[in-house]
């Protein structure tokens, strides 16, 4: 039986220890994604909702507000996967897609190409948008697929579904292929569909970045006037207000130490 209290203070000892360089390496969104993987569904009750309050209380009243609109039309029923992208501004023009109509998580594989999300293009996306990246597509699919996802290749196929016709009751994962080669064998073999868009000219394929945004605000669209429970959890809310006010503020680093010392402080007297 894992003890929780202590559970809680191994970790706030470790963000106010180790981990404080490490606060000021990675995102935020990427450390809260390690703690998860590695503490499950104990993470979610570990929130520390007076440390959230101490942060928030921080922000304005309109930021605040603005993350509470901005999370209630977030969701994970639909996650967005980019293949080998080779262009990356193309890979951030996706990310930026996927924040201004609302899917929370963009996974990247980079099985060919590392490369960087290019932060002019994504204009500040990164920073409310959880990215994931894989070093191999099996990976990625079976990640997908062990989350509940059907995997959906988007790409013009004998057994298309074309965007207004697709099923959007299941969790599915949208992949969208590299600008030269489009999705590889290996992504078209283990699909679970294929998704395209109407195109009545004699041009047969459209840029990454432009597909995406066509697919994601029509699919997003639907589920808005759905009666599918498509919003995140509550406890999924929490960890990205959490996130969210950290990303938000300057100076996280000094706040955190200061906040993490009075808790010690406290808990010695």
């Amino acid at each position: 039986m894992i003890n929780l209290c202590n559970l809680r203070s191994l970790l706030l000892e470790l963000i106010n220890n180790e981990f404080t360089n490490y606060l000021m390496e990675i995102k935020i969104s990427e450390l809260m994604a390690k703690i998860v993987s590695i503490f499950g569904k104990y993470f979610y009750k570990m929130i520390d909702l007076d440390y959230l309050a101490f942060l928030e209380n921080i922000l304005t009243e309109n930021r605040k507000n603005k993350f509470r609109k901005v999370l209630e039309n977030r969701t994970k029923h639909f996650t967005v996967v980019v293949e080998d992208i080779f262009q990356m501004h193309n890979a951030s023009a996706v990310m930026r897609s996927c924040e201004i109509f609302g899917i929370q998580e963009l996974n990247v594989i980079e099985q060919r190409y590392g490369k960087s999300i290019d932060k002019e293009i994504a204009m500040g996306a990164q920073k409310w948008v959880d990215i994931k990246t894989f070093d191999s597509i099996s990976n990625c699919v079976d990640t997908m697929k062990n989350q509940g996802y059907q995997i959906i290749a988007t790409t013009p196929h004998e057994n298309d579904c074309e965007m207004d016709n697709f099923d959007i009751s299941k969790p599915s994962a949208l992949f969208f292929g590299t600008e030269r080669d489009g999705l590889s064998d290996e992504i078209l073999q283990r699909s679970d569909g294929f998704l395209k868009i109407p195109m009545v000219g004699f041009t047969e394929s459209l840029n990454i970045s432009v597909s995406a945004a066509i697919i994601i605000q029509n699919l997003m669209n639907r589920l808005r006037h759905s009666e599918i429970d498509w919003h995140l959890s509550e406890e999924e809310i929490l960890v990205k207000r959490l996130a969210w006010a950290k990303n938000s503020i300057k100076d996280i680093r000094r706040i955190e130490e200061r906040y993490f010392s009075e808790i010690k402080t406290k808990a010695s007297s």
